[in-house]
């Protein structure tokens, strides 16, 4: 029992390290290509995709798959967040983010409270809320693109922002083990990226530049998330961890490409 207790915590710490460095060359990735392509890559499947698989390692791929139960539905909270964050950033970007975090939080406490574990439910939900996200960002607050400007993020940032990834993959892992598929579930989509991205680009470039990256990282989370989440449903218990995540990271690429053409067209 022990030999199996040491090495749930191995793959836990394993889970801190890679999602720290997946994080990592992520954010230099945004840095260099811009702050369009900045908020789709902050938007792609990769905190998930490490939470998942390192749930699907230290348990099972069938536990994996049940944890995408509520996946969409709290994806669909974390773009209400973005338009929280978007309302209340204009008295400061710290209330921007307190108020945005309470709203994400009170939203997947109720998720677990009601102990809602249906996928169609989620996905509906995650449909409903996102499209009214999306309506009221793009034309009643009429949210700016964020064209032609570009991300640069110091070293001590990168550290930091990778150190709360990776933190949040390993607790999103240990949550499942601790409270089963459905508290994995609410936490393996934490927006860590999109709280870290905000505070980064607010204090560095002001609160208005963080603002008008937030339709990227809506659009880009809202399609990309949700995808990853229904490929895991089907092929992790079809197929297994290892070739199952092989295809979800081809459909991932595939969806990121549609995403990012119509990212292009549409926001350009």
């Amino acid at each position: 029992m022990a030999n199996l207790a040491d090495l749930f915590y191995l793959k836990l710490l394993a889970a801190f390290f890679i999602g720290s460095l997946t994080i990592t060359l992520a954010t230099i990735a945004a840095e260099r290509l811009g702050s369009k392509i900045g908020g789709l890559i902050g938007g792609l499947p990769v905190m998930i995709a490490i939470t998942l698989f390192f749930i699907g390692l230290a348990e099972s791929p069938q536990m994996a798959a049940e944890a995408t139960d509520v996946i969409p539905l709290v994806v669909a909270f974390n773009g209400l967040f973005l338009l929280v964050y978007t309302v209340l950033s204009r008295w400061g970007w710290l209330a921007g983010l307190a108020g945005a975090f309470l709203s994400w939080a009170t939203l997947s406490t109720l998720v677990v409270a009601f102990n809602i574990r249906n996928f169609a439910f989620s996905l509906v939900g995650n449909l409903v809320i996102s499209v009214i996200t999306f309506v009221i960002m793009e034309y009643w607050l009429r949210i700016p693109s964020s064209r032609g400007l570009s991300i640069h993020y110091s070293t001590l940032q990168v550290v930091s922002r990778a150190s709360f990834a990776g933190a949040m993959v390993a607790f999103a892992v240990y949550m499942n083990r601790l409270g089963g598929p459905l508290w994995g579930g609410v936490f393996a989509p934490f927006p860590t990226v999109f709280i870290s991205t905000l505070a980064i680009l607010a204090v560095s470039k002001g609160v208005e530049y963080s603002r008008s990256i937030t339709k990227p990282l809506l659009v880009s989370g809202m399609i990309n998330i949700v995808v990853y989440a229904v490929v895991v449903r089907f092929f992790y218990p079809l197929l297994g961890l290892v070739t199952g995540t092989a295809i979800c990271m081809l459909v991932a690429a595939a969806s990121a490409y549609g995403t990012y053409m119509l990212m292009r067209d549409r926001m350009g």
